[in-house]
């Protein structure tokens, strides 16, 4: 069965991955590709990377275009996807690629983005862990699916596995992250220019102003921490594409395991801490896959736990730095 697909954003840096992606799906038809300032413009103008997309065109972003496919992807700037969905109620599925159905806390949103909430959609990080498991079983099914946030899915599938097993203290992490540019669109920006970026370091969003921070608190809410405090700084770096987070939270004391740990796990995280303080991080050590909005598909180990001679679980996950693919 083929599937007919619009995608909204299409001239941007997340809309052109999109569709990198789904340019080799065999069951996948590219239909429509909408766009803004950019209507009416050849795509591959934009996109000269997919080759064999050359003959579709751009066109307007109205809901009246985006409906009557099976599938749409909005690759939209963080809060203009909610006027598109209220009037798609009949596509049968939409992901989401900004941050407009994310969080689940209105507060949370007010407080980091602001304008109009709109319902929370099942979040599109399969390898999540969660309470009762992975995040992939409540998107088998889902209709509506929001995708993460690049930092925010980097730092939280590091950081979620230390957390599930009770091993790590979600109370007091620290996480800094280069980052590239790309990261923040293809709209022109001064302070991304390569004169200003090139042979620098930038910190950017400092201070838990960034908007990912509750994004990172609710993913790794849903791993079972109790309380989530972080200290979250960016750093803009010159490379094109790419997330490398490092991220440190102290160990949890034997005696608090059951605290942090889910039920099912109290036990188990209790015992192999019992005997020594290097078997209580090694359970820090399962591989994940990381993958973000500005990275390829390929799977990452980690975190890489620290040495037992240190006072805090450090785990590292880097986004890979590939060019794309010509399909």
């Amino acid at each position: 069965m083929t599937y007919t697909v619009a995608v909204s954003g299409a001239s941007g840096y997340a809309g052109g991955e999109i569709l990198r992606l789904l340019a080799s799906h065999p069951d996948i038809e590219i239909r429509t590709v909408t766009a803004h300032s950019n209507a009416g413009q050849p795509l591959i103008e934009h996109q000269p990377h997919l080759r064999s997309l050359a003959h579709l065109t751009l066109q307007d972003t109205t809901p009246e275009i985006l409906a009557g496919h099976d599938i749409v992807f909005l690759a939209l700037p963080h809060g203009q996807s909610g006027q598109y969905t209220d009037a798609l109620g009949e596509v049968p599925l939409i992901i989401d690629a900004g941050a407009d159905h994310r969080l689940t806390s209105q507060e949370s949103w007010d407080a980091f983005y602001g304008g109009i909430f709109h319902e929370p959609w099942t979040y599109g990080v399969p390898e999540l862990l969660v309470r009762d498991g992975k995040q992939r079983k409540n998107l088998r099914g889902a209709t509506r699916i929001a995708a993460p946030g690049c930092n925010a899915s980097t730092v939280s599938l590091s950081l979620a596995p230390g957390i599930a097993a009770g091993v790590i203290d979600p109370s007091d992490i620290v996480t800094v992250l280069a980052v590239g540019p790309s990261g923040a669109g293809k709209s022109p920006k001064t302070n991304l220019l390569a004169s200003e970026i090139l042979g620098s370091a930038n910190p950017y969003a400092v201070g838990g102003t960034h908007r990912h921070i509750p994004e990172i608190q609710q993913s790794l809410t849903a791993a079972g921490a109790d309380q989530v405090r972080i200290s979250f700084t960016p750093v803009l770096v010159p490379m094109t594409r790419g997330i490398l987070a490092t991220s440190t939270a102290p160990i949890v004391d034997a005696s608090l395991m059951r605290r942090f740990a889910p039920p099912g796990r109290a036990r188990t995280a209790t015992r192999s801490s019992s005997s020594s303080f290097p078997q209580a991080i090694s359970l820090a050590q399962p591989t994940c896959s990381v993958r973000t909005p500005h990275s390829s598909a390929s799977p990452l180990t980690a975190p890489q736990a620290a040495s037992s001679s240190s006072p805090l679980s450090t785990t590292s996950s880097r986004a890979p730095l590939v060019r794309p693919s010509n399909p």
